[in-house]
């Protein structure tokens, strides 16, 4: 609990997202972290931890310019895809089931973007995780 970020210090949350912790009463799911959510349709949040974003991708390339740790994007792949020109990194949990349905990795226009596989750790039971940095130049 004391221990100090060192990865990250912002989180983005889509509205999905969020709404999925306020569902549990929940009002600032990520108090170690600057708390930003993205809606056109939410008047206002209640917590005062967490700041409501209305330009994502402004927001975003103001925060790079800070000095800080890297952002975390936390679901929606609506929001993802709006983000898609600013994400510098990926870092994509897999696991073995199918499930036939579900939220899309990044949703919105077709816009081939090209990362490379930078690291990857697989586990015992199937599950990895691949670490992809976006390619110069794309």
């Amino acid at each position: 609990m004391d221990v100090p970020n060192r990865r990250f210090d912002t989180v983005l949350m889509g509205l999905n997202t969020y709404r999925a912790v306020l569902d549990q009463g929940i009002g600032s799911p990520y108090a170690h972290l600057r708390q930003y959510v993205v809606s056109s349709s939410l008047d206002r949040i209640d917590d005062p931890a967490v700041e409501l974003v209305r330009d994502p991708a402004a927001l975003v390339r103001d925060l790079k310019r800070e000095d800080g740790l890297d952002v975390w994007l936390c679901g929606g792949g609506g929001l993802a895809g709006s983000l898609l020109i600013e994400i510098d990194e990926m870092i994509i949990k897999s696991y073995p089931v199918v499930a036939g349905a579900g939220a899309a990795l990044v949703d919105g226009g077709f816009r081939p973007t090209v990362f490379t596989p930078t690291d990857h750790r697989a586990f015992s039971n199937g599950a990895g995780i691949t670490w992809y940095a976006r390619r110069a130049g794309a």
